[in-house]
């Protein structure tokens, strides 16, 4: 196959590409029966979890296919300005805002969207998951976002140190792809933005 670092990046991405079609399959069929909403209880919410699962692998693969493109260097950041306090809302509305309170002040920075969005999203989700809380806080403060508390042990996941996240170590490597930076401080774990 060549050189293995040249090439593992493209197999993951290819993979993540040709496992979307079926799964796709799977998603549309599971959509069509759950509108139809005449097979009763409780098959309609086996359906209905089928739906939201083949949903989650879906967004799996897209996180799993950025992973490989950033590591294969073929990852080209479709950079646009948002504002900084815009991703840190997103990621409560995705999340919850009961579990993600959002303050602070944003600013305009530079970054892929929509990557960006998830990445944040998906690092607060792992503050919460492998920290053991009911709540954090997002904060924009100019162009760093603030999540916190961090637990220790949640710490290292959040940095993408220890692989036990995919979503919380595919943000870190968009947010650093996309000329920003991921560190922790204390409690708190800064996500600096470019301008």
């Amino acid at each position: 196959m060549g050189d293995s670092d040249a090439s593992f990046p493209r197999l993951v991405s290819l993979a993540a590409h040709d496992l979307r079609t079926p799964l796709a399959t799977i998603h549309g069929f599971a959509q069509t029966l759950v509108r139809m909403n005449d097979l009763g209880e409780p098959k309609q919410r086996y359906l209905e979890m089928i739906d939201a699962a083949a949903l989650q692998l879906a967004e799996l693969l897209d996180e799993l296919g950025v992973a490989a493109r950033i590591e294969g260097n073929r990852y080209e950041p479709n950079r646009q300005p948002v504002d900084s306090l815009e991703l840190a809302r997103h990621a409560a509305a995705e999340l919850g805002e009961e579990r993600v309170v959002v303050s602070g002040a944003g600013a305009s920075v530079q970054v892929d969207v929509d990557a960006t969005q998830r990445g944040v999203a998906a690092l607060a989700q792992a503050a919460l998951r492998h920290g053991g809380l009911e709540q954090v806080e997002l904060r924009a403060d100019g162009a760093t976002l603030t999540i916190g508390p961090v637990t220790a042990s949640s710490g290292p996941v959040l940095l993408g140190l220890e692989l036990r996240d995919l979503g919380a170590a595919v943000g870190v490597l968009v947010i650093q792809a996309n000329g920003g930076s991921v560190t922790l401080d204390g409690e708190l774990l800064s996500v600096m933005l470019p301008e």
